[in-house]
């Protein structure tokens, strides 16, 4: 009989990254018995719904246990240059306090015959690779982004030691062939970190030179959705053995509750089949009034039902996250817009996304094109209209339409320049664009519909016994357990 095998898990402070690596813990205990694993939760300086979901963590499984981790020294928070190189430097900074929950509460509570058979770090966490090399324990990076964006990230060291320095824009309509991209990318999604000299740049080449310390790279991708880009890490030298196991999603909703969500579901329930866009920008995506009135103004000329989740901006020049309006859209929103509204559209702070998409009358849905929405989308079978706002949302976006034709476009870049430390000046996008990218979406005759629902079908397939993401976490789960 396999002694147990115990597994540290070290997710990186922000929900996208936390609710997919817990996902891929639940996973990983569901598909062998002999896995106990601990969670090393780092609490963010600034990020209120993040606090809310890892508060409400709670072991439902005797083999799953989650240690939050105490603060570092604490140190005056400034206003990064590079919102990325914060992240990394916040992470390092916990390594001592990982260092000491593997010692108390994992080596010294486990029994005698169990072992440290890896450390599963995320993307920003790559420092802790240290850590788990202290422990003699092989190291599994947790990607939780898009298998084409791996592939990028592997491709910057290599073009490094050619060019040596970071993205310009020279040309705003040049193009750069990544191999794990079937088209040229072009200059204009390229994610604002690749052009930032004020650390982002540095910041993630570093982390991927990392990459490839590890044992293995756990993808949050299935190979039917990103054939292309999968097949382009299998064979690259650069890479470690990499395992699609997507889509990780948490489709109970435990992830967050709102009091709106009895609300949000019975209007839902009074609209008729596939008639409602869904407009919603993840926990950090907001506008400003002026861009928030050419939605508006879209929503209201396209006749379209809506459910439009907003988000209040935090105050320039600080370190706050957007917060929910609580139905206070004073100051927000035009005058007289949601009066002429009324009968068709419902305006909300925060939406149940999972149970949104999943809904009969969501027909259509307008997001920033964060990895994880997108895999819910087409879990649930519902044409995205990308409009990307920040991180590696554009060049997703780019994926999606260009490369899969999986989604309609509104926007592939959120940017109209590109360098210093703020990555370009925000596109404001407008109300005429909006409307006909909701028109292209909710009316009839779409390709891209029918394309995502087949999608849908192979997500739910990918999953299952049999299925590509079941063979691929089995060989996962083998790797782990052969570890001695």
């Amino acid at each position: 009989m396999k002694n147990k095998a115990e597994l540290v898990l070290v997710a990186t402070p922000a929900m996208g990254h936390l609710v997919s690596i817990v996902e891929l813990a639940k996973h990983l205990l569901d598909r062998h018995e002999h896995f106990s694993i601990t969670v090393l939760l780092i609490k963010p300086f600034f990020r209120p719904s993040y606090n809310l979901y890892a508060d409400s963590l709670a072991a439902s499984e005797s083999r799953l246990r989650y240690i939050h981790l105490p603060p570092p020294p604490p140190t005056e928070p400034a206003v990064p240059k590079s919102p990325e190189k914060f992240i990394s430097d916040f992470v390092e900074s916990h390594k001592s306090q990982v260092r000491e929950a593997i010692v108390n509460h994992v080596l010294s509570s486990s029994p005698p015959t169990a072992r440290l058979a890896g450390v599963v770090v995320d993307f920003f966490c790559t420092a802790m690779i240290d850590v788990a090399d202290e422990f003699a324990a092989p190291t599994y990076l947790f990607f939780p982004s898009s298998a084409a964006f791996l592939g990028l990230m592997l491709h910057l060291p290599i073009r490094h030691a050619l060019i040596g320095t970071e993205f310009t824009v020279s040309d705003p309509n040049s193009v750069t062939h990544f191999p794990s991209y079937a088209n040229p990318v072009p200059t204009s999604v390229l994610p604002a970190f690749l052009f930032n000299k004020h650390g982002g740049y540095n910041c993630f080449l570093n982390h991927a030179r990392r990459f490839i310390e590890t044992k293995g790279i756990i993808v949050n991708t299935f190979e039917e959705l990103e054939s292309y880009a999968v097949q382009s890490l299998l064979v690259s030298p650069e890479s470690p053995p990499v395992y699609a196991v997507g889509p990780l999603l948490d489709l109970t909703g435990e992830a967050r509750s709102g009091s709106d969500r009895d609300k949000i579901l019975k209007w839902l329930d009074e609209q008729p089949m596939s008639s409602v866009v869904f407009l919603c920008f993840g926990s950090v995506g907001c506008f400003d009034p002026p861009k928030l009135a050419e939605i508006a103004e879209a929503l209201e000329k396209s006749g379209h039902r809506f459910l439009w989740s907003i988000r209040r901006p935090p105050p320039e020049g600080g370190l706050a996250m957007p917060t929910d309006c609580g139905g206070d859209y004073e100051g927000l929103l035009p005058e007289g817009f949601l009066k002429r509204t009324e009968n068709r559209g419902m305006v909300c702070g925060w939406a149940p996304q999972t149970a949104v998409l999943g809904h009969a009358a969501v027909g259509g849905f307008v997001s920033h094109c964060g990895w994880n929405s997108i895999l819910e989308s087409l879990w649930f079978g519902v044409p995205i209209v990308t409009w990307p706002i920040y991180a590696e949302q554009q060049i997703n976006a780019f994926e999606m339409v260009v490369d899969l034709d999986l989604a309609v476009k509104l926007r592939l870049d959120c940017r109209d320049e590109r360098g210093g430390g703020s990555g370009g000046v925000e596109v404001v996008v407008a109300a005429e664009e909006i409307e006909r990218a909701v028109r292209g979406v909710m009316d009839g005759g779409n390709l891209v519909r029918e394309r995502v629902r087949e999608m849908r079908d192979k997500s739910r397939e990918a999953v299952v016994e049999g299925g590509s993401s079941f063979s691929s976490l089995t060989r996962l789960v083998d790797d782990m357990l052969g570890n001695d």
